[in-house]
């Protein structure tokens, strides 16, 4: 998955600053359970892949980023962002409340509208357990719409709530929308958040269990992944990486050929391309997607590519998909096919065609 490099701070602003502008911001929190998940799940994986802002919200993710040297200096909590948004008082913020227990919601507006803050709720609804469309009626949508609201906040359970806000999400007219899990039964007072020392020691998930005590049985799988993922993808990684750099510390700059033809772009990689040397690469995907374009990859040249190369290789797969657009990898070298298997993202392998999913 791509995560965005910025703080908690940051997070909140850009919040702030799409629904000032009342710009489209759907952000994702992708944790440890996330991951896991989206090795198997396709249509979750391609809603944070397609989200606009992706916060690594768990400390196992910045501890294999800190280990592979990915530049994630913090752990960007949902439920922190959340909280920082209700105590900011540089501008009003109308929040809608969307799923948690019947009447859990209810509650948390009440909590909210009494501190009398910056944050004011302007509505909130329990769906129940329904199917998708079962929860996307359109009095239901009507009901949020109305509302006036500048931030949707979705508590349905992970996966069920990244697909009701992609089923959702071009009808919806409030700028920023989340799927926080837990943060309404936080803000309701039935569940205790962990002190931040917890969170921040990686210990969130004994809280947890603490307080939901069911809770056990996706930790216990979730470590497990965990020790099995830091054995075949971290451990080999961080020996390909020592590789790489003698490599980078020899080689010349990576060389890039765009082609187009008519609304197809093909873009032709050569060499080793890491965070340094991006820049050319970033400026032909600007110009390549400036006008909805099917993009093809020709990475047969190419000897490595590092953390950063395949985050933007993986916006741009999630940019041609929510366009409807076509991607292809069209020919791989050996060395790129080991490192998009290193990074779990093999899925770049499966085309996108350009008709409607």
């Amino acid at each position: 998955m791509p995560f965005d490099a910025v703080t908690t701070a940051e997070a909140e602003q850009l919040a702030l600053d799409a629904a000032a502008a009342r710009r489209r911001c759907f952000f994702s929190t992708p944790n440890l359970n996330f991951l896991i998940a989206a090795l198997s799940d396709t249509p979750f994986r391609l809603s944070v892949l397609r989200s606009d802002l992706s916060l690594a919200d768990g400390m196992p993710i910045i501890w294999m980023a800190r280990a592979l040297g990915i530049p994630l200096t913090e752990r960007v909590a949902g439920s922190t962002v959340f909280e920082g948004l209700r105590a900011q008082r540089r501008a009003p913020l109308r929040v809608y409340l969307f799923g948690g227990p019947d009447g859990v919601a209810a509650r948390a507006a009440e909590v909210i509208n009494a501190e009398h803050g910056a944050m004011v709720c302007v509505g909130s609804s329990s769906p129940g357990f329904g199917s998708i469309a079962q929860m996307s009626s359109p009095a239901q949508l009507a009901a949020i719409n109305d509302s006036g609201a500048d931030f949707l906040l979705v508590a349905l359970g992970a996966q069920r709530g990244q697909a009701w806000i992609e089923h959702n999400l071009a009808a919806l007219q409030v700028p920023v929308v989340s799927h926080l899990g837990a943060v309404i039964n936080f803000v309701a007072g039935n569940i205790k958040r962990a002190p931040p020392r917890w969170g921040a020691l990686g210990l969130e998930w004994l809280w947890r269990i603490k307080e939901e005590p069911t809770l056990w049985r996706r930790y216990y799988r979730d470590g497990l992944a965990l020790l099995r993922l830091a054995g075949g993808k971290v451990l080999p990684g961080l020996l390909a990486q020592r590789r790489a750099r003698a490599r980078i510390a020899q080689a010349p700059a990576p060389q890039l050929t765009v082609h187009r033809q008519g609304a197809q772009a093909t873009l032709v990689l050569a060499g080793e391309w890491h965070a340094a040397q991006l820049a050319p690469l970033r400026a032909a995907l600007a110009e390549s997607t400036a006008t909805p374009s099917d993009i093809v990859l020709e990475l047969d040249q190419v000897s490595g590519l590092d953390s950063a190369t395949l985050g933007l290789l993986l916006l741009l797969f999630g940019h041609q998909s929510r366009l409807q657009r076509g991607f292809r990898i069209a020919s791989l070298s050996d060395a790129a096919r080991r490192d998009l298997d290193l990074a779990c993202v093999n899925y770049l392998l499966q085309p996108l065609s350009t008709s409607p999913s």
